[in-house]
C-alpha cells in the first residue's frame, strides 16, 4: 500500500538549524526507536509527564497538551496516540501539501520530513512521494533524524538521482540535508544506540549533514565536546549546532544565553528554537 502513517502535516517556518526561518512544509511521520524521557529532568531520572496524558480523551493533535519534560513530540511515536495518525496515500499527501502551500505550488519553500524517526519505517515510500508529479519543482529537502538508522540502498540510489541525476535541474548534493539530532545521555538513551558515527558518515555520502545537540547543563556541554570529537575522529566534517533544552518557553528561556555563550567559546553554531518563543511550540507549528 502506497501510504505513510502521518502524525502531522503542516506549513510553518523552520525553527532550528541550517534553514532556520525558511518557510517549510513539515511532514511528521509516526514512530520512533527512542523515547527521550530524560529531557528536562535531573540527570539519571526519567519523566512520567506524557504518561499522565489520557490518550482516550483526544481526537486531534491540536488539542493535546504540551509537556515540559521528555520528548516534546511524544504523540508522534507513543503507541497510545497512534489513533491520531492516519495512513495517508502518496496522492493524498501531495494533495494536502498543495492545499497548505501559499501559492498552491512549490516555489522557495522547503520540505522537512521529521518524526518521530522518519528513517525508521518509511524509507521505501519517500522515492514514491518525491517522484509524484506535484513534487517536481521541490528544490530542497531535510530529513530530521536521530542519526541511528542507516539508509536503505534503494533510498540512497534514489536520492542521488533526485539531486544529481538530471543535468538540467538546479538540485545538487547540497539540496539534501540530514539534520541529525544525536541524543546525549541526558535524553535517557544509551550511548551505544544514540551516538552512531557510522550511520552519520553514510548520510554524509548522500547530502549535507550537521549535528544538533540539546543542552541543559554544564555536564551536557562537556558531553557535546566529547561526542563531537568522537564523530570528528571517525570522519564527520559537517557543522555542529547546540540548542537550549525546552519544549515550553519557561524551560527554554532558562539557559538559552548560556548555551549561546558556550557555542561562541567553542566554535560551535548556536541554533534558536523559533517554534518555542514564536508559537509556544504548539502542535502544528
Amino acid at each position: 500500500m502506497n501510504s505513510i502513517k502521518i502524525s502531522e502535516l503542516f506549513y510553518s517556518i523552520q525553527g532550528e538549524g541550517r534553514y532556520m526561518g525558511v518557510p517549510s512544509v513539515f511532514l511528521r511521520t509516526f514512530g520512533c526507536n527512542f523515547t527521550c524521557d530524560g529531557f528536562g529532568m535531573p540527570r539519571g531520572e526519567k519523566t512520567n509527564e506524557r504518561h499522565a496524558v489520557d490518550a482516550k480523551l483526544y481526537k486531534s493533535y491540536r488539542d493535546l497538551p504540551l509537556v515540559s519534560s521528555g520528548c516534546d513530540s511524544y504523540a508522534s511515536w507513543d503507541p497510545r496516540f497512534k489513533h491520531l495518525s492516519p495512513r495517508v496515500s502518496v496522492d493524498g499527501i501531495a494533495d494536502s501539501i498543495k492545499d497548505i502551500l501559499p501559492f498552491k505550488e512549490w516555489r522557495d519553500e522547503h520540505l522537512v520530513i521529521t518524526g518521530g524517526e522518519p528513517l525508521l519505517g518509511w524509507q521505501k515510500m519517500y522515492p514514491k512521494l518525491l517522484s509524484h508529479p506535484f513534487m517536481e519543482n521541490l528544490k530542497e529537502i531535510t530529513f530530521e533524524t536521530n542519526g541511528s538508522q542507516k539508509l536503505k540502498p534503494e533510498l540512497v540510489d534514489f536520492l542521488y538521482d533526485w539531486a544529481e541525476g538530471d543535468p538540467f535541474s538546479s538540485r545538487s548534493y547540497d539540496s539534501i540535508t540530514f539534520s541529525v539530532s544525536a541524543k546525549l545521555s541526558v535524553s535517557g538513551e544509551k550511548r551505544e544506540r544514540a551516538i552512531r558515527p557510522d550511520v552519520v558518515l553514510q548520510y554524509q555520502e548522500s547530502g549535507h549533514v550537521y549535528l544538533k545537540f540539546v543542552i541543559a547543563t554544564q555536564e551536557d556541554m562537556d558531553e557535546v565536546l566529547e561526542v563531537t570529537e568522537l564523530y570528528r575522529r571517525e570522519g564527520f566534517t559537517g557543522n555542529v549546532y547546540v540548542m537550549p533544552v525546552g519544549g515550553v518557553e519557561s524551560v527554554y528561556s532558562l539557559n538559552n544565553r548560556q548555551v549561546a555563550n558556550f557555542a561562541m567559546k567553542n566554535g560551535l553554531r548556536y541554533s534558536d528554537r523559533l517554534q518555542v518563543p514564536l508559537f509556544k511550540n504548539e502542535w502544528g507549528t
